[in-house]
């Protein structure tokens, strides 16, 4: 493992939510809580037309999460894809959204695999110990730092940055993912609404007591085709898949939630299949979302 370097939070504009866990009283500052850690595993690499960005390159312990969340998931599926690494997670992940009856089906199976990567114990102490402190300020801070330093094999390049609050505050308890690995390989609204962002703000609220709104962005993305030596190559384009982690902040009800709403990508598998059924070339909302 390459060493770890402070870095200072990355500064992102962010929406204010209609509503807020925390409470207007700031919390009296802690040196122990005012860092933020990233890891410096990442390069320059082209991506087509989109120009240079950065790319996280796992280590050996990110070798083991992976391992251990695909083996969570593997169990809960049934089913194992033959391929190995990154790749055959993802085939997971669709046989988890396609298997699935509802997607409350899946979203319940999701939240199984997150709840079982923790001793039941350690959620019960934080939920019970931690989350109250500094009116749930200190809680938010740690669980930010941690997403941070462990779920970059996942997601991609992540850093910690200040979540604005209703209330005229802010709180270094966000995580700003630059470009998310999990959304571009799966190319599902659904398996990114259903597997992740939804059980993951049920788990952190349920059973860590920590509030989370996960504000995915879907835009500015497009599907290329060229032919070169008489073979078509089809090239993605994800030029803006941020994804930003508000700990401490309530999500909105599912009906005032944008996220939902969102259409099929238009290189998603699922609704390439629902084209070819359908004979239609219209994309409308993703039929797993």
């Amino acid at each position: 493992m390459t060493p770890l370097t402070l870095l200072r939070p990355l500064s992102i504009p962010s929406s204010s939510p209609s509503r807020s866990y925390l409470p207007s009283k700031p919390l009296v500052q802690n040196p122990s809580f005012c860092f933020s850690c990233s890891s410096l595993r990442s390069e320059q690499v082209t991506a087509g037309v989109t120009g240079t960005r950065s790319e996280y390159k796992p280590g050996v312990f990110d070798d083991l999460f992976l391992s251990l969340f695909r083996n969570k998931m593997v169990k809960e599926v049934g089913w194992d894809s033959d391929k190995p690494g990154y790749a055959g997670l993802i085939e997971v992940a669709n046989r988890l959204m396609s298997s699935g009856r509802t997607n409350s089906d899946t979203r319940d199976t999701a939240v199984r695999i997150l709840r079982s990567l923790f001793p039941p114990f350690l959620l019960d102490l934080y939920k019970l110990f931690i989350s109250p402190l500094g009116g749930g300020k200190v809680a938010a801070l740690m669980i930010a730092r941690v997403t941070a330093l462990t779920c970059q094999w996942l997601m991609g390049i992540c850093t910690v940055n200040s979540v604005d609050l209703p209330d005229g505050t802010s709180c270094e308890s966000g995580v700003f993912v630059e470009r998310c690995k999990y959304l571009e390989e799966s190319k599902c609204v659904g398996i990114c609404v259903n597997t992740c962002k939804l059980p993951t703000q049920t788990f952190f609220k349920d059973y860590m007591g920590v509030p989370l709104l996960m504000e995915p962005n879907f835009t500015d993305y497009s599907c290329q085709a060229e032919s070169e030596d008489a073979q078509i190559h089809h090239f993605f384009f994800f030029s803006d898949l941020t994804w930003k982690f508000k700990f401490g902040v309530l999500p909105p009800q599912p009906e005032d939630d944008i996220t939902l709403k969102e259409p099929c990508l238009e290189v998603c598998p699922m609704a390439s299949r629902r084209q070819q059924v359908a004979q239609s070339t219209d994309v409308g909302q993703c039929p797993k979302a």
